[in-house]
């Protein structure tokens, strides 16, 4: 386990090039539900270290978190890996949603307009991995 705040340099590198991870929420009957997303990792988040994902409102994974609840983002290549776990929120601020989206397109690539987009954050407390 690493400490969010002091991350070893080469998981920093890794969490910066392009990759595709999955999100785990838990649905209301407590089975986890994983989906590919991109995420973008800012180690200076508002509340300390922060995983973004941009989504669509009525998505499971939303509404998963309507409520608050915790969170892991799990990215794999080859024999590197990281998992970022923490206390998630769900935002439609958009203030926030343009931030997620522009740190998403430094990372991937413009998205496509969507009204309906609103923003995953996770404020991390564990991350496991090897860079």
């Amino acid at each position: 386990m690493h400490d969010p705040d002091d991350l070893p340099e080469g998981l920093q590198a890794f969490m910066a090039e392009r990759h595709l991870a999955t999100l785990t929420t838990l649905r209301p009957d407590g089975t986890p539900h994983v989906v590919p997303v991109g995420f973008t990792f800012d180690p200076a988040g508002p509340d300390g270290p922060t995983v973004r994902v941009i989504t669509r409102r009525g998505s499971r994974k939303v509404r998963n978190l309507a409520d608050g609840g915790r969170a892991a983002v799990s990215s794999v290549d080859g024999g590197r890996w990281v998992t970022c776990e923490g206390t998630a929120r769900v935002t439609d601020d958009p203030d926030e949603v343009a931030e997620a989206v522009r740190r998403y397109a430094e990372r991937y690539q413009q998205p496509r307009e969507n009204p309906d987009r609103v923003a995953i954050v996770v404020t991390v407390d564990r991350v496991l991995g090897r860079g």
